[in-house]
Formats: C-alpha cells, sequence, structure tokens
C-alpha cells in the first residue's frame, strides 16, 4: 500500500499542513479500525484514504480522513494533498470529484500549480463566551461564534494578530468549549503583508492540539471576515509554527479554497 506526506496549503517543504495520502485500490474500503490504525502509526492531523469510484456517479473518488484518534467529517488540508498527488501522477486531470461524509467536494487544478476546493460554508451563529474560555485560552475573547455545520468549532474573536500569534492555551480546559475545537482569530496588523486576517487552530477533542493549517476552519473564517471587511475575497494566514496562507472565496452556501501542496515523503506501507 502506496503512502504519501504532502505538505498543504505550503510552496515549499516542511511548511502548511502535513498529510498522509493513501490511494486504494480495495472497493470497499479496508475495515475501520485498520484505518485508524494507519491513521495513529502516520500520527499527522490527518490520513486521506481514496479510492476511485465507478464511472456515473456523482463523485470521482470516495474521501475518508482520519485523525490519529478519530474519523472526521471534513478535511481541507487532506483534501488538497489528495488532489495534489492525483494530478502529480497523473491519475487525473482538471476537476476532481469527491465524495466525502460533508457531501460532494471538488478541487479544480490551476495551470500553476495551486488548486481550488470547493466546500460547504459553515454556518455562524453568535453566542455568549462560555465560562471559563477566556481562561482556558489565557486570552480575552471580543466576540465567540459557533461553527455547527460540519466542523462544530467556536470561532472567538480576538484583540489582535499579536494576541493570536501568542496564545498558549491550557488543552485540557480547551477540550471542555466544542465538539472539536476552537478557531482563534483576529484581523492583520498589516494587509500589505499579503494576508487580511490570521488565525490559529487548536483541536484536543480529536487529538491535534494545534493544527499547523486548516482548510475547513477557513469555511468559517472566511464568511466571518467577508463580512467585517466587505470583500468575498480574502487570504488568510495560519499563524503556527509551520504557518501556511489559504485563499478564500465565499459564494454564498459554498466557500473556495485555493492552495498549492509539495509531496515530502513517497513510500510504502508494509502492514
Amino acid at each position: 500500500m502506496r503512502i504519501r506526506i504532502v505538505d498543504a496549503f505550503a510552496d515549499r517543504p516542511f511548511t502548511g499542513n502535513p498529510a498522509g495520502v493513501v490511494l486504494l485500490d480495495s472497493d470497499p474500503f479496508p475495515d475501520d479500525a485498520h484505518l485508524q490504525r494507519i491513521a495513529a502509526e502516520v500520527n499527522l492531523s490527518e490520513t486521506a484514504f481514496a479510492r476511485r469510484l465507478p464511472e456515473g456517479q456523482e463523485a470521482d473518488w470516495a474521501l475518508r480522513w482520519f485523525t490519529p484518534v478519530t474519523e472526521v467529517d471534513m478535511c481541507g488540508h487532506a483534501t488538497l494533498a489528495t488532489a495534489h498527488v492525483l494530478h502529480t501522477t497523473g491519475t487525473a486531470g482538471g476537476t476532481v470529484r469527491f465524495g466525502a461524509r460533508c457531501g460532494v467536494l471538488t478541487a479544480a487544478a490551476h495551470a500553476d500549480g495551486s488548486i481550488t476546493l470547493d466546500f460547504p460554508t459553515s454556518d455562524l451563529t453568535q453566542v455568549a463566551a462560555p465560562d471559563g474560555l477566556a481562561e482556558a485560552l489565557h486570552a480575552t475573547p471580543l466576540g465567540v461564534h459557533d461553527t455547527s455545520r460540519h466542523i462544530g468549532d467556536l470561532l472567538v474573536e480576538l484583540a489582535d494578530e499579536r494576541t493570536v500569534r501568542s496564545l498558549a492555551p491550557d488543552f485540557a480546559a480547551l477540550a471542555r468549549h466544542s465538539d472539536r475545537g476552537v478557531i482563534a482569530t483576529a484581523a492583520a496588523e498589516d494587509p500589505a503583508l499579503g494576508y487580511d486576517y490570521v488565525s490559529r487552530c487548536f483541536f484536543p477533542n480529536v487529538g491535534i492540539d494545534e493544527d499547523p493549517v486548516t482548510g475547513s476552519a477557513h469555511t468559517a473564517l472566511a464568511p466571518f471576515w467577508s463580512a467585517r471587511l466587505g470583500r468575498a475575497e480574502l487570504t488568510g494566514l495560519q499563524a503556527s509554527a509551520r504557518t501556511g496562507l489559504v485563499r478564500t472565496a465565499v459564494r454564498g452556501d459554498r466557500t473556495l479554497l485555493t492552495g498549492t501542496a509539495v509531496t515530502v515523503i513517497d513510500g510504502e506501507l508494509l502492514a
């Protein structure tokens, strides 16, 4: 079984978010326990498993994502990584349709090597800051939104970019406040640097204390900041240690996520 490690939302190795990508010949998928063991062994934020579907279906490939501890409903960076592998290996061309737990997702390849993902826009509902959230983040929220659709995070606006960059959360305490985790965000201090807003993502409930670059979170960040800034097309910087840029465009109930990827490991699973 061949596996690639791909840095997604990255233009060079060792940046962005690494994902495992496994293209399967089997039909149906191997049993869930085996997929979970592989994801635990790979031990990245997500490992994607894809298998080709018969012609005539609404999707070309079935796609699933596993963190080291659980399967998730939606994942952006591992979808970008999978599309990158399909295109760079000549397995697929043009636009690829993926059938996933969150519906049909598309990935369109461009001549410059970038890929645009078409994902469902997350719903945003303003809520009161839960008791203990500020203490868990070690920062005071300006506002909190629930992102119930598909991702189940709390989106927390903070005072400024410096506050987001300096966060050092209590992950055990943070895990009590949402289904998956917390997206912390603020406006860019200097948009002339090439990004409009910053974020960091903490997902202790699915075994990821901090996710390096999170495509799915941008289905909530994009509508949030587009409404604030009055522009449908923006660029977000996820300010993790690895960092990554996600170009976003809100199209009603769909959000487009554009980025590039780099394959860094190509090997064989022996178990």
